[in-house]
């Protein structure tokens, strides 16, 4: 019997087909897009003189891919014939280069010498080659507990989604924050172990991409306030320096970014903007209450901790510091005092030893002093007992004597050898 290719698509709908165990293969099973598949047909019975492939749910025409007759190898393309496809004497169809549009459920019909008809299904799925996806967010910079982060997967395939947090699989506890489809990844209130890098990867049997990692900062804190004295926190603590030595506190906390900082000293703020505070000569007037005062400037959150710091009981004992130490004729010099007694009743200058006729100066309890005896006009007497001398001239130099006396009516005297250099 001898066919052409219409009056196969004429007898194909007149014959009744039989029962049949044709099965259509792919081969290779998973193709990628751009690879030659060959629908493997096994299971014809009889002698077959032709067929018809369809690509498509029916045996609609507009699905028809190619007719072919074995006796003479002719074949005859059909409306869903794309120009890649060409059926073999066997009956398997060969489609060269692939694309995801030839996806989908492809139909043999067969016509034997007995004119039955025999049919066969198979199903052919083309892995497309994925694009590399990109992560979208709604902000890449958050506070925690109050923001909420959205993470999106943007791909053109419909491949699987999968997310990498830090370069690892993506936790469970973030997990619970994915969309049904696992392209967006939703997460209320943001914690600051959730900062870091991420990636979302799509993939497929034969394909896989991952995107460019995005970065989280999430915004936390001041917490833990602490001031530090040598590694050791002081916080609410009382500090003892003795007298005249240097002391360092450092501020820290936990914080994302670092904090603004403010120092105070009984309530009033210093001018230092850093992390340490110095007091590089310890006196009576350095003691009190510092407090460090930190303040995130993304949270709008702050913290604060104090120390009390005070001179040891060592540092009772008065000294008297010239200062400068070694001054020259024509110069000021101040003869400073350092830890007067704070229960101070009145005090006196001598220039020599504690004399009547040697006495410079001496403040009386309302706080004014009054020249004495050897006052060259050139004195003047503070309320911390210190003594300034201006202008010096080289009879300044020598011994000067303070003398004080307390509310309890206890009297100390202190020495000081005063040297004056002479101009060159």
């Amino acid at each position: 019997m001898a066919l052409s290719g219409r009056s196969w698509l004429v007898l194909s709908a007149t014959f009744l087909s039989v029962g049949a165990e044709i099965s259509i293969t792919p081969e290779p099973a998973q193709p990628a897009e751009g690879d030659n598949v060959t629908l493997t047909v096994r299971g014809l019975l009889g002698e077959p003189l032709a067929y018809n492939w369809y690509a498509g749910p029916t045996f609609s025409v507009i699905y028809l891919v190619a007719s072919y007759i074995v006796s003479t190898g002719d074949e005859t393309p059909g409306p869903a014939h794309t120009g890649r496809e060409a059926v073999r004497p066997d009956g398997s169809l060969d489609i060269r280069g692939v694309l995801p549009g030839h996806s989908g459920t492809y139909i043999l019909q067969t016509l034997n010498r007995q004119l039955q008809t025999e049919v066969g299904y198979g199903h052919l799925q083309v892995y497309e080659i994925l694009a590399q996806p990109v992560v979208m967010a709604n902000d890449t910079a958050l506070v925690e507990r109050r923001d909420t982060l959205r993470l999106m997967c943007s791909s053109p395939s419909p491949a699987e989604v999968r997310w990498f947090f830090n370069g690892e699989a993506l936790p469970i506890a973030i997990r619970l924050g994915l969309s049904p489809d696992g392209r967006v990844l939703t997460r209320h209130g943001v914690r600051r172990e959730e900062a870091g890098a991420y990636q979302c990867e799509v993939w497929n049997p034969v394909s896989v991409s991952r995107s460019e990692p995005i970065n989280l900062t999430v915004y936390f804190g001041p917490e833990r306030v602490a001031i530090l004295q040598d590694s050791t926190t002081r916080t609410g603590c009382t500090i003892k320096l003795d007298f005249n030595m240097s002391l360092t506190l450092c501020c820290v906390s936990q914080s994302c970014p670092e904090p603004e900082y403010v120092w105070a000293f009984n309530g009033r703020a210093l001018k230092n903007g850093r992390d340490h505070l110095n007091i590089s000569s310890m006196t009576a007037a350095q003691e009190g209450t510092y407090t460090c005062i930190v303040k995130n400037p993304k949270t709008l959150l702050s913290g604060s901790a104090s120390v009390v710091v005070k001179l040891s009981a060592a540092a009772v004992a008065m000294t008297i510091v010239p200062v400068p130490t070694k001054p020259k004729e024509g110069q000021d010099v101040t003869l400073t005092v350092q830890g007067y007694p704070k229960d101070l009743l009145v005090y006196a200058w001598y220039h020599g030893p504690a004399s009547e006729p040697n006495r410079l100066l001496s403040q009386l309890p309302s706080g004014n002093w009054i020249a004495g005896p050897a006052h060259t006009g050139r004195e003047v007497g503070f309320a911390n007992c210190s003594l300034l001398v201006q202008k010096l001239n080289l009879t300044d130099a020598g011994r000067y004597t303070l003398k004080t006396v307390t509310l309890q009516g206890k009297t100390e005297t202190l020495e000081v050898e005063l040297q004056v250099a002479p101009l060159e």
